[in-house]
This record gives C-alpha cells, structure tokens and sequence, in this order.
C-alpha cells in the first residue's frame, strides 16, 4: 500500500500497521466532529422550515453521531493485537460496527417509509417553509457528505478497514438524502403538493436498498466467507512454489482488513528441515504478491513422492531413529532389494545392545522395502570425541607425496584420468597419519570413473604406507600443464 492516499510508508517501501491505525482513527474521529455539526445544523433548520423530510434527515444525523461513535471506538479496539483471549486479534469489532450501521440504516429506514406513507395516504401535508437559511444549510451539508462519503471511502480501501468503509456507505446514503431533501424543498417551493413526503420516501427506499448491500457484506465477514476468487488464486500461487508437492487445504477468513487463515502443503519427506522452513518462507512471499494484506500460517507435512530413490529412503528411516550410518549401498538381487551399511554407535556401548540397535533398523528397512529385502549392518565405533593432532614433519609430508604421485603416474600409464597432485598435508593424530590431497581429472569424466581411479591410488598408498589410517582425495577439473605430477 505504498504510496496511497494519507499512509506514509516507512524505509522499506512497506506501511506499518501502526500507520494504518493511525490513519483509520484520524478519519474515524473527524467523522464524529463532522456527524456533531452537521446534526445541530440541520435541527435547527428543520425547526425554521417545519419540513418532515430535513427533520428525518436530523434524526438521521442523531443517530449518524451514535454510530460514528461505535465506529471510532470499533477502529481503535480492532487495531488491537491479538492476546490471550483473542488468538486472532480483535479484527471482528469493525464487524460489528458494520452490523451495528445496518441495523441503524434499516430502523431507521422503516420509520421514514412508515411516516412519509401515512402522509401520502391521508394527502395531509403540512406548510414547509423554505428560507435561505434552509437551502444554505442544506448545500453546506452537501459539500460536508461528499468530502466525508470520498474521504472515507479512500481510507477505507486503502486500510480495509470494514467499519471505515461501512461508514463510507452510510455518508453515502446522507448524501444522496440530502439531495432528495433539497429536491423536495425545491419542488414545494415552487408548488408541487406532497414534494416533502414523496422525498422522503425515496429517501427511505434508497436507505433500504443500501442497507441491504451493507449487510450482505457485513455477514459475510461475521461467518468468515473467504473473499470470492481468492482462494483459487492463492492456491494457484501456492503451487508454483519450488518445493511444494500439493496443496492439500487453504482456509481463508476476513478480518479488520486483514485475511487470515491457514494453508496446508505437502513437502518431501527427504527433506531437511531448513530446506523446508526455507519453502515455507518462499510459500509466503509467493502469497504475498497475490494477497499483500494476509496473516497466513503454513503448516507442512512430509510424503513420500514418485522420484524418491531407494537410497534417500534408507536414509530417511536412519535419520528418524537417530542412528549414524553411512557407505550406504542400494542392490537389486533378482526380485529383491540388497541393502548394506555401515551404523556408528557409541565405542563403549556393550555389544546387544548396539545389535539390538541395528536389528531395529533392518527390521525397519525391510518394513519399508518388503520382507524379503536383505540388509546387512557393519557396525562400527564413533568417534565421540574430538582427537587432537599436529602437522607431520616435512619430510613425511615429502616421502608420502612422493608415494602419491608414483601410484597416480602408474595409473595414468594403465589410462588412469589422475594428473596433478598438489596441496598434500599431512597430519599426525593419535589413530595413525590423516593425509588430504587436490588432484585433477578430464572435466568430461564421470564422476564414478574419477572416484574408482582415486580408490586404487588410495589403496595402494595405503599398503605401501601402512601409517596412513585415512587418505582424503578432492579431484578438480584439470587444467593444461607441462608437468602432470607436481609434488607439494
């Protein structure tokens, strides 16, 4: 809503709902200031002219500083956030407000239409005098109306405030009645008989009519009748989201300008739970370019989707019984599934109870997969602690570099893809040496091809240096060079 008429926006482009209060109160309070002069100035013109129809609109005006009233104090209690008692705010009082208008214009209504047809009917109509005084009044009600009707109509779109705009609508009619006034006075002026009475009753018909226009909508909001077409665009909305597998519910509710409501989508159970919480978050900016006025709360649930991979599944029920695995292999044997992998438990745990472990999750994976799959579970000590370790001497460092480098050559010599090592480091620990090595491979190899040719070096190393209790490799895309084996 930036940019409108009477918000200032603040730094971000945005109105805070704190501006928009401020702005829906200052409308309502002028509103009051204008119900109270208009309402004395036309009593007192009704009195001079002795006409039914401009006494009417008096007491309309009463009851227009009542209901201003209930309107001031509906904008200001709406504006409230939410508590304890009120877990969705107290959007509903401008509801109520607008029920209240209704209510008004139709009593109101009644009564006009009752007297102006027992006028009519009996034909007994009463001398109206028309001054200057009168019709000046009349003009300076008016122009009074029209800045109020436009005024308040304005701040009511742009703040979807109910009451605000069910105001609007009652100025509206005051407007339209105040002609038919002065068009009644005008016409018995100039000798039409009945002129005041006849006006009067299209003033009612014309109240009725807005009445029941006001009060459609007001019911909607009071039964939270989502707003026509929204939801469908919303859900449209929704299901452009990266992420999102389908919208299962949208609930959509009106309230003090504000839409609330919930949605409910369907994500991949695979999925970690910030990669969902960053859906969700895009799920809400996508509604907030249809819908900017929303309070929308997402709820996500995971389900299993068509692409999901036997892997990712295993994984899954790994993740959900908190159980570390990894060198998880996935084999189909004829008709069944093989699965096998390696489970870290705590290094003091006895041994039935890590197997009582493991027997959960196999029981769990063949639940998944069918009875018949066979899995089978390494299991292996974790490393709860953090070891500690220093750079090995430079010449180790040297003589294992050097061992890499000749085991890469006899492979490229066999049509191995490894070229340049580089960036060797090696670092004693408590477990044996832990060495990390850059390579660099053809860019268009697989990456299968690349890891298998890194593997053979890597076991070679390994039986030359039985020392080296971990080799960590990190192949790069090769780059032209004159000396394929760089040594650190």
């Amino acid at each position: 809503m930036s940019g409108t008429q009477g918000l200032t926006p603040n730094p971000t482009g945005t109105v805070s709902p704190a501006e928009v209060a401020r702005v829906k109160q200052k409308a309502a309070t002028l509103s009051v200031i204008a119900s109270i002069v208009l309402t004395l100035a036309k009593f007192a013109a009704a009195i001079l002219s002795g006409s039914l129809a401009l006494m009417t609109d008096a007491l309309q005006g009463l009851i227009d500083i009542g209901s201003t009233m209930f309107t001031w104090f509906a904008v200001r209690a709406a504006d409230k956030p939410a508590d304890d008692e009120h877990h969705y705010g107290h959007g509903k009082f401008e509801a109520l407000a607008a029920l209240l208008e209704t209510a008004i214009l139709f009593g109101l209504s009644g009564a006009i239409l009752w007297e102006a047809a027992n006028r009519l009917w009996s034909g007994a109509e009463p001398h109206v005098a028309v001054t200057p005084l009168v019709i000046g009044v009349l003009l300076f009600s008016l122009m009074v109306d029209a800045t109020r009707w436009r005024t308040l109509t304005m701040v009511a779109k742009e703040t979807r405030s109910e009451a605000l705009s069910a105001e609007a609508l009652h100025f509206a009619t005051d407007f339209v009645g105040t002609a038919l006034v002065l068009l009644g006075l005008i016409l018995t002026r100039v000798g039409v008989p009945m002129a005041d009475s006849a006006t009067a009753l299209a003033l009612a018909v014309f109240m009725i009519a807005t009445a029941i226009k006001l009060g459609r909508r007001t019911v909607d909001t009071l039964i939270d009748a989502a707003p026509k077409g929204l939801a469908e665009r919303l859900r449209e909305a929704a299901q452009g989201v990266a992420g999102v597998v389908n919208v299962e519910w949208l609930r959509l509710r009106p309230a003090g300008g504000v839409v609330q409501g919930e949605i409910g989508i369907q994500v991949s159970r695979t999925l970690p739970l910030d990669r969902v919480t960053a859906i969700k978050d895009d799920l809400l900016r996508a509604l907030a370019v249809v819908e900017p006025d929303s309070a929308l709360t997402v709820t996500a649930n995971p389900v299993q989707v068509d692409d999901e991979t036997a892997l990712e599944r295993v994984l899954l029920i790994a993740l959900k019984m908190k159980v570390p695995v990894h060198h998880v292999s996935v084999h189909t044997i004829g008709e069944r599934l093989a699965v096998s992998l390696d489970m870290e438990v705590d290094a003091l745990l006895p041994l039935g109870e890590a197997h009582e472990i493991a027997t959960r999750l196999e029981n769990a994976i063949r639940a998944e997969f069918g009875g018949e799959t066979e899995v089978d579970t390494h299991i292996e000590p974790m490393e709860t602690g953090q070891p500690s370790g220093h750079n090995a001497p430079w010449e180790v460092v040297e003589a294992i570099g050097k061992a890499i480098a000749q085991e890469a050559a006899r492979v490229a010599e066999a049509g191995g893809p490894i070229r340049d090592i580089h960036s060797v480091r090696v670092r004693e620990t408590r477990n044996g040496l832990v060495v990390n090595y850059h390579c660099r491979a053809d860019a268009a190899l697989d990456v299968a091809a690349v890891h298998h040719a890194v593997d053979r070096i890597e076991r070679k190393v390994r039986e030359a240096r039985p020392d080296v209790c971990r080799l960590v490799s990190h192949a790069e895309p090769a780059i032209t060079t004159d000396k394929p084996y760089a040594l650190p």
